[in-house]
Order: structure tokens, then C-alpha cells, then sequence
């Protein structure tokens, strides 16, 4: 034995600064292919003390694709120790074969776009399964939440939650680093363990009410909805624990759904309403002395076509003595058939945030804009439809005439349509949001979203976080009025 290792050593050892050094990666690779340094002369690691590297050779060009370094920072993120030797062997092979990227069957470009594609899924796990829990109040409010990917994708992925979580405080951990957002800067740092994050907190309990109510039974896919919801994420998800009874009974909740699906008002009713009451006849328009009076006259309004096809009038309710008003745009299905503003999935919405933001409905007026249901009949079901400029016109003397009797102090507009009829303009909610107006007569109107929009955001985080804001909103509504 002469001593002499097996096999021979590398020429260069490479210790990048970290696991996603995408820079440091870069920079070694060009000082040493310009060296005509082979790819199997050269050990990479994370971490450490390394070789001095060769400067680059003047007047040797590196020419690669930016499509090439594009997606190599991604894979870079990847938790495979051969990352960086892959894509050093790329960078090289690539002097000779310009188009190497192009060729599917070549067993390094398959490896590559495989951790690509690995990469990007297990971030796009990520942007949709990170829960945040709220510690602490007031100034020193924050969110937490825990995470675990497969790869080292934090970097990566912490922009996304930048942009959609701007206004929160926030710290995102994992166990190969943590993200923390303070409204201003965005700081990495250390991995953290599970018994860093916080407990359960109380906005979980509402969260799975929410998740339980838009869950449609009549749609399920379970080898789809595990393939886009893998059970390894599901210890760190609140809703994960309703899950198995949700599939358990989905059938039975399917059947039951459809038993009690809303149909078209009776052919008789309508018959009956057409023979006693014209379509376009005027509308009884003496003035009234109460809600109540007013609103048996709205039972027999005529002003626009839509009392044709609607099963009844759907008028506010609420305290008479109320200062404060909610103006929605319109029913939906289920106020149509129960005769009451907001009771559908909507006004589920509607009732939870306001006592979150410790409002009693009963100490307040809730109407809409337009009183009768417009819909687009599909089979037996019935779809929202937008109320058009004229029948909105139509309907506002009713508005007009409970707002004179209950002389609010502070009027909400629940989205556009009902901001057009209080204010007599179009509003652009999404731009004006938060702002409060003053029509006129001197009537404020604070101008926010319909509680609807939130349930037709399908990404479960985003929705989340809009009903935040909604909450934020009503909660600034409860500080006018104690103000």
C-alpha cells in the first residue's frame, strides 16, 4: 500500500454560502469553465471553507440561454445534493450542444426539468397551504404560520405572501428557514421546529365553518382532491380534520342537496300575480309612516318587470330605531324564498363578520337596492343576474323612502350596485374601498365589498384573507359610529 487514495481527487472543491446560492453557483461555474475546468473535477458543497478559485479566463465568452439561467436558479432550490453538479454538467455540455435543452430524451435535460417541475409544484404547494395563526393584539399583532416543503423554496416563495399579505405583520417558518414580514422589509432567517409555531387560534373554529359550507359534495373527486391535497399536508392544515367525514358523507349530502335544490315559483303564483297586478302599472307611492307600512306597500310593487319573476318582495329588516344601515345590491335564491334579506350563504358571511366585529344585527337595518330577485333560470336551478342602471332607478324610491324614515347616521354600501343607488353614480368599490362619502342631504356612506364576493374566491387563502379585510372594514364601521 503506497498511501495513495483509490480514486483521485477532485481538482476543485466549491463551498457555496447556502443551499440556494444560485449567485455563488454562477459565478464558480464561469471561472471555471472558462478554465476548461470538467465537470467531474468538481465537488460541490454547501457550506464551509473552499478552493480559491481561478479568475476567468479574458477573452473567453460563456455563452448559455437566459432560459437556461432562468430555470436553474429554480432548480437550484431543489433538496437533491447533485443539484449543482447537474447543472454544471448542463452548463458544460451546452458549449458543444447549443441546443441541449431541446432534446426530451436526454437523460440529464429529464433530470433537470423533473426538479423543475418538482420545484415549482412544492412552491405552489406552499403559496395554497400555508395557514397563518394570529398571536398577540393591537400593536403588537402578529400571524404565524408553520410549513414544511420539500426543498428549500422559502426565498422563492416569500414574495407571493409580500404582495398578497402587504398590511400583516407575518413570519412564515420551516425547517430550513423562516421568512418574517413587518410591513416594510422582508428578513430570512434559521430554520425553526414545529414547537416554535403558535397553538390553534380562535379564527380556526370559523375557518372550518367556512371550509365545511362551500364544500360540495355533488363535485367530489378524492384521487383529485388528494393529488392537489396531498395527506402529508394535512397535520398543518386546520380544515384537514373535517376532511374524512366530508368524503364519508358526501353522498348522503349530495342526495339531500339536490333534494332541496330551489325550484321556479308555482306557475300558479305567477298567474296569480299577473292577473291582480299588471305588469307596469304604477306603483303605490303614498307616503308612508313606518317600515312596516312601507314595506306592505313594496308586496305589491310594480315599478320594474323583475316583480313579474320574483316569488315575493324581499324588503329590509331590522331595528326601526336603527342608525346605522347595510344596503346590499339585491335577494338571492334563498331570500327570494324565505322573504328575508341576507339568510343565504351570503348572509352566513354577513351575520359571522359582524359579530366578529361585535355588531348585533338586530341592533341594526339591512336591505337591498333592488327588492326583487333577478335570476337566469339553468334546468331548475336559478343564477344571479346582475340588476341593470334602469331597474336599480326603479327600485331607489323605496331605498329613499326607508332611509327617511330611519334618518341613520352612517349608511354601508355592500359593493357596486348598492354604492350606485345610495350615492346616484357608479363606484369603483376595489379603488374607493374604506372611503367614506357624503352624499347631498348630508347621509354618509361607507363603501365596502358585498360579502358574496368572498365566496366566489375559490383559492381558500385568498378568500380567507379578503374576509379579513372584510372584518377590518366593519370593524372601522363600529368605530364611526361609537365615534
Amino acid at each position: 500500500m503506497t498511501g495513495q487514495p483509490a480514486f483521485p481527487l477532485a481538482a476543485y472543491a466549491v463551498h457555496l454560502a447556502g443551499p440556494t446560492d444560485f449567485d455563488g453557483w454562477r459565478d464558480a461555474a464561469r471561472r471555471l469553465s472558462t478554465n476548461e475546468v470538467k465537470p467531474e473535477d468538481i465537488e460541490w458543497h454547501v457550506g464551509g471553507e473552499g478552493d480559491e478559485l481561478p479568475a476567468p479566463t479574458p477573452g473567453v465568452e460563456l455563452r448559455v440561454s437566459r432560459d437556461f439561467i432562468e430555470r436553474a436558479a429554480i432548480v437550484t432550490c431543489h433538496s437533491d445534493s447533485e443539484r449543482f453538479a447537474l447543472l454544471y454538467r448542463l452548463l458544460w455540455r451546452q458549449r458543444s450542444e447549443p441546443h441541449l435543452l431541446r432534446i426530451a430524451s436526454d437523460p440529464d435535460v429529464r433530470r433537470f426539468e423533473a426538479m423543475e417541475k418538482s420545484v415549482r409544484r412544492d412552491e405552489h404547494k406552499m403559496h395554497a397551504f400555508v395557514r397563518f395563526r394570529k398571536i398577540g393584539d393591537g400593536d403588537e399583532e402578529r400571524f404565524v404560520a408553520w410549513f414544511e416543503p420539500d426543498h428549500f423554496i422559502l426565498e422563492l416563495a416569500a414574495p407571493f405572501f409580500v404582495r398578497r399579505f402587504t398590511g400583516m405583520h407575518w413570519a412564515i417558518l420551516t425547517p430550513h428557514g423562516s421568512a418574517e414580514w413587518d410591513r416594510e422589509r422582508l428578513a430570512l432567517g434559521p430554520g425553526a421546529s414545529k414547537d416554535d409555531a403558535p397553538a390553534a387560534d380562535q379564527s380556526e373554529e370559523m375557518w372550518r365553518t367556512y371550509f365545511a359550507s362551500i364544500f360540495n359534495p355533488a363535485r367530489l373527486k378524492v384521487k383529485a382532491m388528494q393529488a392537489e391535497m396531498p395527506k402529508k399536508y394535512w397535520r398543518n392544515l386546520p380544515e384537514a380534520s373535517l376532511i374524512p367525514e366530508l368524503i364519508s358523507g358526501a353522498d348522503a349530502a349530495a342526495r339531500e342537496m339536490i333534494a332541496r335544490m330551489p325550484t321556479m315559483p308555482a306557475a300558479h303564483h305567477q298567474a296569480i300575480q299577473a292577473r291582480h297586478w299588471p305588469a307596469l302599472e304604477p306603483s303605490p307611492e303614498t307616503e308612508a309612516h313606518s317600515i312596516d307600512a312601507l314595506r306592505q306597500q313594496a308586496s305589491q310593487c310594480r315599478r320594474c318587470p323583475l316583480w313579474s319573476e320574483a316569488t315575493q318582495t324581499v324588503f329590509g329588516e331590522g331595528s326601526d330605531n336603527a342608525e346605522l344601515v347595510f344596503v346590499g345590491e339585491q335577494p338571492g335564491d334563498q331570500e327570494d324564498l324565505q322573504g328575508r334579506p341576507f339568510v343565504g350563504p351570503a348572509g352566513k358571511i354577513f351575520d359571522a363578520v359582524l359579530g366578529e366585529a361585535g355588531i348585533e344585527r338586530t341592533a341594526v337595518y339591512v336591505t337591498n337596492a333592488v327588492k326583487h330577485f333577478k335570476f337566469e333560470p339553468r334546468g331548475k336551478r336559478r343564477i344571479h343576474s346582475k340588476p341593470n342602471a334602469g331597474e336599480v332607478q326603479a327600485c331607489r324610491w323605496w331605498l329613499a323612502q326607508e332611509l327617511t324614515l330611519l334618518k341613520p347616521k352612517l349608511m354601508v354600501a355592500l359593493g357596486a350596485t348598492a354604492a350606485q343607488s345610495l350615492l346616484e353614480a357608479p363606484v369603483a368599490i376595489t379603488k374607493q374601498r374604506g372611503q367614506t362619502i357624503k352624499r347631498d342631504d348630508g347621509l354618509a356612506v361607507f363603501l365596502t365589498i358585498h360579502p358574496s364576493y368572498i365566496l366566489r374566491i375559490r383559492d381558500p387563502q385568498e378568500a380567507a384573507a379578503e374576509r379579513a379585510r372584510f372584518v377590518a372594514d366593519i370593524r372601522t364601521v363600529r368605530e364611526m359610529m361609537a365615534g
